[in-house]
């Protein structure tokens, strides 16, 4: 019994490295690529005053 679930837990964790070395190795290639650079959008932010009298809350 013990050595089932010793056997299953090895396994279980050759698995995970298995897979952690794939997934290691295609973000590795992808990171190779270049990358384009971001681009600044500057817009001009304009504000409006609000009206000297204000609606009432009806609070």
């Amino acid at each position: 019994m013990i050595l089932t679930i010793t056997l299953i837990l090895v396994l279980l964790v050759a698995i995970n490295f298995l897979l952690l070395t794939i997934s290691f190795r295609k973000n590795k290639k992808s990171s190779t690529k270049v990358t384009k650079q971001a681009r600044v959008i500057s817009r001009s932010i304009t504000t409006q005053e609000a009206p000297v009298q204000l609606a009432p809350t009806g609070s």
